[in-house]
């Protein structure tokens, strides 16, 4: 693989760019891998990358029934943040955005990471109790953030309104190495490091099902032939009860839409990404200009990837009320994302009742984020057969012991 440098593009000009090699190829599927990832989004490929990095386990599949990146990975609102109440999540989640921040250098591609910083605003005194409470513990967490006051709050984002006609904006909790990336260029920066690996990355190769023998996976069949395998790992987010459904046990999760738009492009406004609770919706302004903006998740099951207008209704105006001078713009475009979503609003990391078989779902609205971090504890748990100590907490086990672990309001958008 040729590394991509300054050099490489003065290069490529004087030759009309004629010398540029394909990011990943796109092999024929052999007959048998030692592994095969279920799912070329961000945590799957991310998967693969961290088995054959830190494992050596490279004779790998990544199958995608679409094209790559085509799911939540490129669908949703780019947050990357580790700013969570309960001990695990914080491991797991400052883990992925400490990753973030060297990941262009690692892959040799950029992914934009721009660490601008996230507020979550409190807008009520119940808020501004729970912020200071997650902020007392991410401090023993070892995660940086702080609560900040009103007048801190408007340096950072001027053109926020503060008084606001129902919810005044009395603080926000502000995590300043928090940000976002492009959520393509993560994608195809882990496909181009697996390809440069040997893996085969094979899109419009969709699982139809899972075969076993004697309790054990030995392979999948697939719109491409079968497929046999000594390790399966099931990574396909809103589509993982289906896919466990074909392995034989069932997952403790519901698969429903999550929606999000952006506005007309225009110029700069706002430095920072602002979440808010009580007023449900969450902004941030994208390198071509436009207000990337996220709403809420559909109140019933359902696979869509269109959304509906009433969440997209209710958003735009609860936004508007924050920053009025949102009532000027037009939007662009919309979409939804099929997220997963367990009881307990935290994810599954897990091996399963099939031995050779293991999971992971189940991250709901914070999928794009934890990324690395998933993508390393997922890789920890296929190649040692064990989870290590960021995937220990989030077993499938915990649902039938009662161990939950509860973020339901860290999710900061109340779902």
């Amino acid at each position: 693989m040729k590394r991509y440098s300054a050099f490489a593009i003065a290069r490529e000009a004087l030759r009309n760019h004629t010398g540029w090699e394909r990011a990943w190829s796109s092999p024929e599927p052999r007959r048998r891998y030692d592994a095969i990832i279920v799912g070329a989004g961000g945590h799957g490929l991310a998967t693969a990358y961290y088995l054959g990095k830190n494992h050596g386990v490279r004779n790998v599949a990544i199958l995608e029934k679409g094209w790559l990146g085509g799911g939540n990975t490129g669908r949703n609102t780019t947050i990357i943040r580790s700013n969570y109440l309960q001990d695990p999540s914080a491991a797991i989640y400052e883990k992925a955005r400490s990753l973030y921040e060297t990941l262009s250098q690692e892959l040799n591609y950029n992914i934009m990471f721009s660490p601008r910083g996230v507020m979550m605003l409190a807008q009520t005194e119940h808020e501004v109790r729970g912020y200071r409470r997650t902020a007392q513990a991410n401090a023993l967490q070892g995660v940086d953030t702080e609560f900040i006051g009103p007048k801190r709050v408007k340096e950072l984002c001027p053109i926020i309104r503060l008084e606001g006609p129902r919810y005044p904006v009395l603080g926000a909790l502000w995590q300043p190495r928090a940000g976002t990336a492009r959520h393509d260029a993560v994608a195809w920066g882990y496909a181009r490091a697996c390809s440069d690996m040997g893996m085969h990355v094979i899109q419009n190769c969709e699982v139809t099902g899972v075969r076993r023998e004697g309790g054990r996976v030995t392979g999948v069949d697939t719109t491409r032939g079968p497929i046999d395998c000594d390790k399966l790992g099931i990574v396909v987010a809103g589509h993982s009860g289906r896919l466990a459904e074909m392995a034989g046990f069932r997952l403790p999760i519901e698969s429903v839409a999550l929606q999000a738009l952006v506005s007309e492009p225009i110029k700069p406004v706002m430095d920072v990404v602002v979440m808010a609770n009580t007023v449900h919706g969450y902004m941030s302004q994208s390198d071509k200009g436009e207000m990337v903006i996220g709403g809420g998740a559909d109140g019933y099951n359902n696979y869509t990837q269109r959304g509906s207008f009433h969440h997209v209704e209710e958003t735009v105006r609860a936004l508007i009320e924050t920053f009025p001078m949102l009532s000027r713009l037009k939007m662009l475009r919309w979409w939804g994302g099929i997220v997963d979503m367990t009881g307990d609003r935290s994810p599954i990391i897990s091996k399963t009742p099939v031995e050779g078989v293991f999971i992971n779902c189940g991250w709901g609205t914070g999928g794009f984020k934890a990324i690395p971090g998933s993508g390393w504890a997922m890789a920890e748990l296929m190649a040692r057969g064990e989870p290590g100590p960021l995937a220990a907490e989030f077993s499938l086990d915990r649902f039938r012991e009662g161990r939950f672990i509860d973020e339901s309001v860290a999710a900061g958008v109340a779902h």
